[in-house]
């Protein structure tokens, strides 16, 4: 019963909805927990000690910081401020990937992708531009970025927690070979659409412009404030999760942004398709079954604990599942592993994001937004360029690891 309940909510994740039920991946993941439980595959106490704390309060933490900076208009203010290089079609790529990849680094590449997607495609509209290479740019881009620090993203989160890496260590191993990625993404996505950066493709109908947040100097500084001092304290080696939580309560101390809409940006959903995943992978572990194939696959000559295996499994099972699963899954059977490991999986489940469009959280939230515009990106379109990049990333990520691990 319990592989089955596994089996049933891995597959929902993976394909994202089941045929006429409009639950999500979130959904499926509270159901898979809740059924662990009621079918008795994991007691209640056992559910709730599942759940890793630390890191969800990082992340909470962490997303009113940047609910803060929405608020204030910083993301839209700056968005448009990079638009100015639009009629300079290459330089205007470059400047968007390496601001939304800096961004991402520190302030989780969902949230910028959230919040610059609606600009960039009323921009590229405006100008009649073709929207697809500058919208995968900034998805590929903010998921190298992320993979830059342990706060860009939620699996690189969960991974320093878990790992208890050193933040600055992480940096420091991670950073260069992301930075890296990100320039040859960059050449990459010029060569594959330098015939087409200027024509627009045929767009479904009119589009509406959202009502844009006003620029509040004083409010986006605070949450630069915030932002700048999380990183000071982050690297000076300081209770990661309560370090942040101090800086966000701080910002909740408001006399004009209300407690209520600060909180209404967090990403619940998120949150708890992580409690969800926490409970079911940690039921589904408890068979056995998951350590007895790995097992199978080391006595095969396919050692997870190897980084070079670890990478390629890592990158295939974050585009079956999506790079957050899979990390929930992988996460547990590396304890006690070196820290190298840890930055492996952390590095190759985010690069994993590049290939397709399940591989991320990021790419589903650009597509889904452009959409409202009148753009489309389909599988394909993704495809046809994320194969390559990913290719490209994961040459750059086995180079780095033999510099490092050999």
């Amino acid at each position: 019963m319990t592989t089955l309940i596994f089996l049933i909510t891995y597959c929902g994740i993976a394909m994202g909805r089941y045929p006429r039920l409009a639950i999500d991946r979130t959904g499926m993941a509270m159901l898979g927990a809740l059924a662990m439980v009621l079918g008795g595959s994991i007691s209640a106490p056992a559910a709730m000690e599942a759940i890793h704390v630390p890191t969800l309060l990082l992340l909470y933490g962490l997303m009113i910081i940047s609910a803060q900076l929405r608020l204030g208009g910083f993301y839209t203010a700056l968005a448009w401020r990079v638009t100015r290089w639009i009629d300079r079609p290459a330089w205007f790529l470059l400047i968007l990937m390496l601001v939304s990849g800096l961004l991402a680094a520190v302030l989780a590449n969902d949230i910028i992708c959230l919040a610059f997607t609606p600009v960039l495609a009323v921009a590229l509209r405006r100008r009649h531009l073709n929207p697809l290479p500058y919208l995968l740019g900034l998805a590929m881009a903010t998921n190298l970025g992320s993979a830059s620090t342990m706060i860009g993203n939620p699996q690189s989160m969960l991974i320093g927690q878990l790992g208890n890496l050193s933040f600055r260590d992480f940096l420091f191993w991670c950073a260069p070979p992301s930075l890296l990625c990100l320039v040859i993404t960059f050449g990459l996505l010029l060569l594959l659409f330098r015939r087409r950066l200027t024509i627009e493709p045929v767009h479904a109908g009119a589009f509406t412009e959202p009502d844009w947040p006003v620029f509040n100097r004083w409010q986006s500084g605070k949450g630069l404030v915030a932002a700048t001092v999380a990183v000071v304290l982050l690297l000076a080696g300081l209770p990661r999760e309560l370090s942040v939580l101090a800086l966000a309560g701080v910002l909740l101390l408001s006399r004009r942004l209300n407690t209520r809409t600060m909180l209404g940006l967090v990403d619940w959903h998120l949150i708890t398709l992580f409690c969800g995943l926490f409970i079911v992978v940690r039921a589904f572990n408890q068979t056995g079954l998951p350590a007895q194939g790995l097992a199978w696959l080391a006595a095969q000559g396919v050692p997870i604990s190897n980084p070079y295996w670890l990478s390629l499994f890592s990158i295939f099972l974050s585009n079956v599942v999506s790079n957050v699963p899979a990390t929930v899954l992988i996460a547990p059977h590396l304890e006690g592993s070196p820290p190298a490991t840890w930055y492996v999986l952390s590095l190759a489940t985010t690069y994993a994001g590049n290939l397709l469009t399940i591989g991320s959280i990021a790419n589903l939230i650009v597509i889904e937004q452009a959409a409202q515009f009148g753009i489309r990106i389909s599988f394909r379109d993704y495809a046809r360029a994320g194969v390559l990049v990913t290719a490209a990333n994961l040459v750059i990520l086995l180079g780095w690891v033999y510099m490092r691990m050999e």
